[in-house]
């Protein structure tokens, strides 16, 4: 038998994204093979779902694709054996569903619309604060400190600390294959780990010991659900937690500005009418991306886009590529305001695990937006983003730009 074109496609690989050369392999599974068996990769063999469609599918579906962390987990490379860190994320219902209740009224309208006035105040400050006609990092200086400031509000953290957040945010993540991770090896990433539950098992104890307060780490220890999770469990959420906090917004505002920056006719449309911003927003974060994919295990013999599931398979659903599918999203590889449905994208994941703080983002980012246009900053790019090595995280290390005077 003849083997297909698409046989050695490795779109695992986290060069890909890196160098940011991943779209034309996307493109040709997406036309060629949309649901790809990858008989051979450094993961193991794994089916590669990447039409907008199929993916939909597979998340609607918990039942016959799982999330459980001893299954697999969420990500194509299994965690490693005896190390498993089980969070909500990585949990089916029943227990996930409990345990995501008890996170989810943090981020219920009422509690954003008394956060909008911080949210802008500290928005408005640090741009205030940025340098003029100097080269700074974007990442760092705006996108970093935003979201870590936000992160440290949520947990009712240090804000004198809160760049620690940041630090287990990029342990938990971190790819250690690569030269610039932040640990090397699963044991350094562990360990560090460990710390970071020391740390929040402190305030937890301050907490339960007091009557309940409207902060995540009051409200689970406070919770039937999560009150009495096991130390892995207890390290695996808050990990959860800080992630989910921080990378979809904080890439989402260095990407979003890079797009801004090249697509200056698109960013007058929100100018000649800001109702637009919305729309602005939800393109940002579909271009953006931030979570390159999920993965899931079949649980059960399966038939998706023509092909054979069988239980026990790895499944990716590559969001990266349904975010691009030319069936789902018209003109996908521009960057268009104003485009029907801007919200249907899959960055925020679809289905019972569809981001807990989706509203939040987006209400960083439309604060950000806004009060970027009415400074009218001359911003230029200084030089190229560094990106993440990773093919989970589509991430932004940092981005040297300029404003001028």
């Amino acid at each position: 038998m003849t083997e297909p074109a698409t046989a050695h496609i490795d779109v695992g690989n986290p060069r890909l994204y890196r160098e940011d050369t991943w779209r034309p392999h996307f493109a040709r599974l997406r036309r060629e093979d949309p649901v790809h068996r990858h008989a051979d990769s450094p993961y193991g063999p794994y089916w590669s779902v990447t039409r907008y469609a199929d993916i939909m599918k597979v998340e609607l579906d918990p039942g016959s694709y799982s999330s459980a962390s001893e299954l697999g987990g969420i990500q194509i490379a299994d965690q490693p054996q005896g190390e498993e860190l089980p969070n909500f994320i990585r949990m089916d219902p029943p227990r996930h569903t409990a345990q995501r209740k008890t996170v989810a009224p943090i981020v219920a309208p009422t509690n954003l619309a008394n956060m909008e006035g911080l949210i802008r105040q500290r928005t408005e400050a640090v741009l205030d604060g940025l340098p003029r006609d100097e080269v700074f990092d974007w990442a760092d200086r705006v996108s970093t400190e935003l979201t870590a400031m936000m992160l440290a509000t949520l947990f009712d953290f240090p804000q004198a600390d809160r760049r620690k957040l940041t630090h287990w945010s990029d342990v938990a993540i971190a790819n250690i294959e690569a030269e610039d991770a932040v640990v090397k090896t699963n044991e350094e990433r562990i360990a560090e780990l460990k710390r970071m539950g020391e740390t929040m098992a402190v305030l937890w104890q301050e907490r339960a010991d007091q009557p309940p307060k409207f902060d995540l780490i009051s409200m689970m220890a406070h919770s039937e659900a999560t009150k009495n999770m096991s130390t892995r469990e207890f390290i695996g959420n808050f990990a959860l937690l800080i992630v989910g906090g921080n990378d979809t917004t904080r890439n989402s505002m260095t990407s979003g500005l890079i797009a801004m920056l090249e697509n200056p006719a698109e960013i007058d449309k929100v100018r000649a009418d800001p109702a637009l911003m919305s729309s602005l927003v939800s393109e940002a974060i579909r271009w953006a991306t931030p979570v390159i994919h999920m993965r899931r295990t079949a649980r059960r013999d399966c038939e998706l886009g023509g092909k054979q599931i069988s239980a026990g398979d790895k499944v990716v659903m590559w969001y990266v590529s349904g975010n691009r599918d030319e069936a789902a999203i018209e003109a996908p590889e521009r960057f268009v305001v104003g485009r029907p449905k801007a919200r249907q994208h899959l960055s925020f994941g679809a289905g019972i695990h569809r981001c807990v703080g989706d509203r939040l983002a987006e209400m960083q980012l439309r604060i950000l937006w806004e009060e970027l246009l009415k400074r009218d900053l001359r911003i230029e790019l200084a030089g190229p983003p560094v990106r993440l090595y990773s093919n989970f995280i589509r991430g932004i290390r940092s981005l040297p730009v300029l404003i001028r005077a």
